[in-house]
C-alpha cells in the first residue's frame, strides 16, 4: 500500500481518532497502572514529535513518535496502525522514518516500553524487524512485568 508519511500536529481529528483507537486496543490488554500513553495533547509538546502515514486518498492509517529525552536518547511513543493496513509494512515505515529523524537530531540511542501480554506480538515483530533488541528497563518506567523494553543504538 502506498503511504505518505510526514511529521503532523496530533491535534487534528483523524489523529485524535487513532490515539483513541490505540488506547481502546491496550486499555484491555495491561492493568491501567501499567499503561504510559500520552495525550494528543502531550503528542503537541515540542519535544515529540509525531509522524502520520496517509493513504493515497489523504486517509491517516498510522502514526508513531518520537520524544527528544535529550542527551542523544530518543524514545519511540504512540505506534499505530489501523486494522486495514496492518501486514502491509506501514508500522515499519513509520518506525524508519523515526529513526531517520533520530539520527538528524543525532541521537545515539533509542528506546522505546510496549506491553508484555498477548496481543502485542505484531509490535515485538516491527520493532525486532527494525533492528530493536530488548532490554531493561528505561528511562523512569516501572520493571512491573507488564512492559517490554526495547533499543537500538544509532549509529551516524
Amino acid at each position: 500500500m502506498p503511504v505518505t508519511i510526514a511529521a503532523e500536529t496530533p491535534l487534528q481529528d483523524d489523529v485524535r481518532v487513532m490515539v483513541a483507537e490505540l488506547n481502546a486496543t491496550m486499555i484491555p490488554l495491561t492493568p491501567r497502572e501499567f499503561q504510559f500513553q500520552l495525550t494528543a495533547e502531550q503528542m503537541a509538546d515540542p519535544s515529540v514529535t509525531v509522524f502520520v502515514a496517509r493513504d493515497e486518498e489523504g486517509q491517516a492509517v498510522g502514526m508513531g513518535s518520537l520524544k527528544d529525552h535529550g542527551g542523544g536518547l530518543g524514545e519511540v511513543k504512540r505506534m499505530f496502525t489501523l486494522p486495514k493496513v496492518r501486514g502491509q509494512r506501514v508500522g515499519s515505515l513509520l518506525l524508519q522514518r523515526i529513526e531517520e529523524l533520530a539520527r538528524e537530531k543525532r541521537m545515539s540511542r533509542l528506546v522505546l516500553e510496549t506491553g508484555e501480554a498477548p496481543g502485542f506480538e505484531a509490535a515485538y515483530r516491527v520493532y525486532e524487524r527494525g533492528g530493536f533488541t530488548t532490554c531493561g528497563a528505561v528511562l523512569d518506567y516501572p520493571d512491573s512485568g507488564w512492559s517490554r523494553f526495547y533499543e537500538k543504538k544509532i549509529v551516524s
